[in-house]
């Protein structure tokens, strides 16, 4: 007689699917990039306009954010 072994349900970590997205191959990850909360006043609206975009994620940080949302 066969067992069958019950896996556990693989779930999305719900912060890093809110501050994280995967681009559309799946190879790569998005992220907005930090110091857009305060103290706007002082930097220049070059770096301001930067920050406004999503920018990509590389490296081993990257492996451990697609492990925290696998699908």
């Amino acid at each position: 007689m066969a067992s069958k072994v019950k896996k556990h349900k693989v779930k999305t970590r719900k912060a890093a699917a809110s501050r994280y997205s995967i681009t559309g191959t799946g190879k790569k990850v998005k992220f907005r990039p930090q110091g857009m909360r305060h103290i706007l006043t002082k930097k220049p609206s070059s770096r301001k306009r930067k920050l406004r975009q999503k920018t990509v994620m590389s490296g081993n940080i990257m492996k451990k954010i697609k492990v925290l949302m696998p699908y």
